[in-house]
């Protein structure tokens, strides 16, 4: 009688212990995700979501430098070989324009926090020194658009070759970076040169004024229609957009740099964008149409 009671009680405790045993394996079949991991595979194996990282571009800059050549300066917009740096489409002050840093910033911070630092003439080669003088004054967000100078040269085989365009640029963008690691840049595409000279030759005027050796390799002999003039002009025209595509390289190797993805380049203008001095040069009204492409792409969200 004591030997039945002492194996029925041995039993029933193997009995508990195997149902609490069940217990636990079903609880663990139902925590089995959160007790490995949240990034490991949950049953259907398919990893669980991690958290988006906060996106690189901000659309709100707090202060704006330019870079660049003679667009930048606003060259022959108001009045004839003369800079017009308030008519800038990237950091002008004049209302009709619309600028970059006045639609960033508003009218009275832009007059205080942008500051333009293009010249008139300049190369790609010129861009390393004009960022480290931009670079002092540690600005949010700096603007380039240089490239036109390099394709504008007395000859076609003068431009300056594209392993070097590459080079000067990457060496303006290593110094940027050396000198504000965590400043945005935005990169204006190079204008279509022969679209300009298709635009411009329609004027009388503007032709005589190209005789004075405005951008050569595109402009000169403005009417002559031989195989020489177009293989010359389609030659101008390829290198730039090589230089473009130069600028989209090195700039996609930068989370902190976007393009106009070729949006002025593309940009079908007409006359009245033009210099009335020199039809080559933006007007007024040109300036304008880049402060547009340029606000669309810097504040445009990051997908």
């Amino acid at each position: 009688m004591g030997q039945g009671t002492d194996q029925g009680t041995r039993s029933g405790r193997r009995r508990a212990r195997a149902a609490l045993a069940a217990l636990a394996a079903a609880v663990m079949g139902v925590t089995g995700c959160d007790a490995v991991g949240g990034d490991s595979a949950g049953p259907s194996g398919s990893p669980s979501k991690r958290p988006r990282p906060a996106p690189v571009w901000d659309t709100t800059p707090a202060s704006v430098a330019a870079v660049g050549d003679s667009i930048t300066r606003g060259f022959d917009a108001c009045m004839v070989l003369s800079d017009c740096p308030e008519v800038s489409w990237a950091t002008g002050s004049r209302a009709e324009v619309g600028s970059l840093a006045v639609r960033l910033l508003g009218k009275t911070r832009a007059a205080e926090r942008s500051w333009n630092y293009a010249v008139t003439g300049a190369r790609m080669a010129d861009l390393t020194g004009q960022v480290a003088r931009a670079a002092a004054r540690r600005p949010e967000l700096v603007t380039v658009m240089v490239g036109a100078n390099d394709a504008c040269r007395e000859t076609a085989s003068a431009m300056t070759p594209v392993p070097d365009f590459r080079t000067q640029f990457e060496e303006a963008m290593a110094a940027l970076r050396r000198s504000l690691p965590k400043a945005q840049v935005y990169v204006a595409s190079i204008p279509d040169l022969k679209r300009l000279w298709s635009e411009g030759r329609t004027n009388p005027l503007g032709k005589q004024v190209w005789k004075l050796g405005i951008c050569p390799s595109m402009l000169g002999d403005a009417d002559s229609m031989d195989s020489a003039a177009k293989l010359r002009r389609n030659t101008v025209r390829e290198r730039v957009e090589d230089y473009n595509e130069v600028l989209r390289e090195v700039c996609a190797k930068d989370l902190r740099c976007r393009t106009d993805d070729g949006a002025v380049h593309e940009f079908r203008f007409g006359t009245d964008q033009l210099s009335r001095w020199d039809w080559f040069h933006p007007s007024v009204d040109g300036q304008a149409r880049l402060a547009e492409i340029a606000y669309r792409a810097v504040t445009a969200e990051q997908p």
